[in-house]
């Protein structure tokens, strides 16, 4: 199977558990909840988005024809002076579309510790080290289980306690980002009242905003 990816970038993980880890980030083209484009956000199922998935044009993105040679496409932008397995964050768009048993396979052959960001509408091969499952309203959910459950907040159509009680290690709230100051400030303040008011939810902000990092 081929791989197509918009971009790879080492950078610190800006969100959730691993918030400030060091990571290969892996953006894999494509969603099934949205096209990306503009046009079409109005009539998406998830219509917050603030990522561009499209293509392979990116930073270091491009088609990798197997397994092996993505592999080696990511073990370039590991530090060579550690003895630290590589950290890679596979992402999206969607990345269970394209992120398969091959790819996790050989990952593991090369020693990478792997993190998995999906939207919860497919079902995960096996031996992924690390799900972080961010579900969305209106969008059937199928992956009901994994380490971390990172609900943007708030969706009116899907709050925190219809999937409190899933199989997930940890929960977290993030705030909805806006283009408005004002909306952002605000969900971040319903947010910490929710963590607040129910202990089992921890916040999780987006720290690389914040730092002006990618």
């Amino acid at each position: 199977m081929s791989y197509s990816v918009k971009e790879v970038f080492y950078s610190l993980q800006g969100e959730g558990f691993h918030s400030g880890r060091p990571a290969i980030f892996c953006r894999m083209s494509k969603c099934n909840l949205w096209t990306g484009r503009e046009e079409d956000r109005a009539t998406a199922i998830c219509q917050f988005c603030d990522t561009d998935f499209i293509g392979t044009d990116g930073q270091n993105g491009g088609k990798f024809a197997d397994a092996e040679a993505l592999c080696q496409h990511l073990l370039q932008m590991w530090p060579t002076d550690t003895d630290e397995h590589p950290f890679v964050v596979m992402t999206g768009g969607e990345p269970l579309l394209q992120v398969d048993k091959l790819l996790i396979d050989q990952l593991h052959k090369h020693r990478f510790e792997i993190a998995i960001e999906t939207n919860g509408t497919k079902s995960a091969p096996d031996n992924i080290d690390w799900i972080c499952m961010s579900p969305k309203a209106n969008a059937p959910l199928i992956l009901e289980s994994g380490h971390e459950l990172k609900l943007v907040y708030p969706q009116p159509d899907l709050m925190p306690e219809k999937v409190a009680g899933l199989d997930y290690d940890y929960f977290y709230l993030q705030p909805m980002d806006d283009k408005d100051p004002l909306v952002t400030k605000q969900n971040i303040k319903q947010a910490v009242a929710y963590c607040l008011a129910h202990p089992q939810w921890k916040l999780s902000l987006q720290t690389h905003k914040l730092l002006g990092i990618d």
